[in-house]
């Protein structure tokens, strides 16, 4: 029986060490063989700002990019402070309120305040 766990993005258990990296023989998935929190195992990602901060609920962060929201006119500028961020599933991983509404964004355009 193989001590490896198993992979955190399929949960397949086609493990195997390389360095000091795990990697998933059927996804591809590469991660660390101690970085990891085991609530965050459980959850199954890891959610990093800009800076490779890891994010979780209730944090504040502050946007790097100005981005444009798609269909209006409103652009919410750098600079932007979020308070009590909320991390969901998918690719805009953080749920957050701002002056202009509520906002799904990649965590790429945030960090940590």
């Amino acid at each position: 029986m193989s001590t490896l766990p198993p992979c955190p993005h399929c949960t397949l258990d086609n493990t195997y060490p390389d360095g000091d990296l795990y990697i998933c023989a059927d996804c591809g998935h590469e991660w660390s063989q101690q970085g990891v929190d085991e609530d965050d195992e459980e959850s199954g990602a890891v959610i990093k700002d800009a800076n490779g901060q890891i994010l979780s609920d209730g944090d504040n962060v502050v946007l790097i990019k100005d981005l444009k929201v798609k269909g209006t006119s409103t652009t919410l500028k750098v600079g932007t402070k979020i308070k009590g961020i909320r991390l969901v599933d998918g690719d805009h991983a953080v749920d957050c309120k701002t002056d202009g509404g509520s906002f799904l964004l990649k965590a790429e355009f945030l960090k940590k305040a």
